[in-house]
């Protein structure tokens, strides 16, 4: 009888870093046993900038995630984003033989070994590469070739790439914290395992993810990844925005934004007004409200048609029957949702992570979603290949320490 399993997932961005534990249990959500939260110091745009400030922000937020889950984080799937992340569609190729067996996993494997046989700068590093779909003796559209008879199989593969140095950056922080990294995901990918649903997965859908420095792209159709794409700009931009029209403090913009903010100015009324500090020793100074709210309707609705722009240009646009998610920190920016069914002429909805268990209600929430997208993320990897783990060892499972405590709550009444 399979057991329950304990995993760890480290979000890494650009305003926040968010360690979680969980239980892995068949056939039921993920129970969330422990949450660690920190402000993400030495970090800008997903990319590190200082490795001892990143470093101790990660200490942290593992330290209290371990506190109330009764475990010692040992390893995690760790997310990365940035604006080096990118991505290219390559084909690779597989003899089967002369079609007399069933095509196994070593020549899915074996194809998209091929497709990852690219060209690459000597600063660059494959992240992913997610097959598409496949060919067989050129019957295409194939989702699942395995067992079936043919000579040639294809791939067709979504490679995603990034900067070799800020990856080992991040791996350098999460390591010096005595974890070991299980696999490092891209970021719009682990909030796909949140909250997209499996007809919108079949159906067609783009996600979203709107976080403080970038605004990340995932298209998924037929059930799978078919594109990925980075823009280097979120919701700090509109905080900046502020700051600099108004000549006030990011910290009291990003307050601004957060507190009376909303993307569709004309839904607030003129008369209401914002008291703020601003710079050059005046103190403070009253702003209209719905000046600030147009600053941020143009900001998003900038974003909004950036995004838009580049569906139309991979030529997806035509397949988002299910429409858009949007998800990330800002994703709860009031008006959003306006903004975004304007500008893409589909529908939007907002997505937060909702398919698991445990006392941390407030996890469902946009913000978090590649959080709770790792754990889904590390949940599919242990049901593809259930790992062994041995007599003493200590891992993100806990070791012989788990297994002990694990057994006794099932034999408790």
């Amino acid at each position: 009888m399979a057991q329950d399993r304990i995993i760890a997932g480290i979000d890494i961005g650009t305003t926040k870093i968010c360690a979680l534990v969980g239980r892995v249990t068949p056939g039921r959500p993920i129970q969330i046993l422990g949450t660690g939260i920190m402000p993400a110091n030495g970090l800008s745009k997903g990319v590190i900038t200082d490795i001892d400030q990143a470093t101790e922000s990660i200490r942290e937020a593992i330290r209290k995630a371990e506190r109330p889950s009764g475990f010692s984080i040992r390893s995690a799937y760790v997310s990365v984003g940035g604006a080096h992340i990118g991505s290219q569609n390559c084909d690779g190729v597989a003899a089967i033989g002369r079609g007399d067996r069933p095509i196994i996993r070593d020549d899915l494997d074996r194809a998209l070994e091929n497709a990852r046989a690219i060209p690459l700068p000597h600063n660059r590093q494959i992240l992913h590469s997610i097959p598409r779909e496949y060919t067989i003796d050129e019957q295409r559209n194939i989702k699942n070739p395995l067992g079936m008879i043919g000579y040639r199989l294809e791939v067709e593969a979504h490679v995603i790439t990034g900067s070799r140095t800020a990856i080992q950056n991040i791996a350098h922080c999460v390591e010096a914290n005595d974890v070991q990294i299980a696999e490092i995901v891209l970021q719009p990918l682990a909030s796909c395992e949140a909250v997209l649903t499996d007809d919108e997965r079949k159906q067609g859908v783009a996600l979203i993810d709107i976080g403080g420095g970038t605004t990340d792209l995932a298209i998924v159709f037929g059930g799978g990844f078919w594109e990925t794409k980075v823009f280097p700009v979120g919701g700090n931009h509109i905080s900046n925005d502020i700051g600099w029209a108004l000549h006030v403090p990011f910290p009291a913009a990003e307050d601004a934004k957060v507190r009376y903010g909303h993307a569709v100015a004309a839904e607030v009324d003129s008369g209401d007004e914002i008291d703020m500090p601003v710079f050059g020793g005046e103190g403070h100074q009253r702003f209209s409200r719905q000046q600030i709210c147009t600053l941020i309707e143009e900001r998003v609705t900038e974003m909004f048609e950036t995004v838009n722009k580049h569906v139309h240009d991979v030529g997806v646009a035509d397949y988002l029957a299910a429409g858009i998610v949007l998800t990330g920190g800002c994703a709860d920016l009031s008006g959003i949702r306006t903004v975004a069914e304007r500008v893409f002429q589909m529908p939007v909805r907002l997505g937060a992570p909702q398919s698991m268990a445990g006392r941390f209600e407030s996890l469902a929430n946009p913000k978090f979603s590649t959080a709770v997208g790792l754990l889904e993320w590390g949940r599919k990897k242990i049901q593809a290949e259930p790992p062994t783990v041995q007599d003493g060892e200590l891992g993100a499972e806990g070791g012989f320490w788990w297994w002990l405590r694990n057994t006794l709550n099932r034999l408790a009444p």
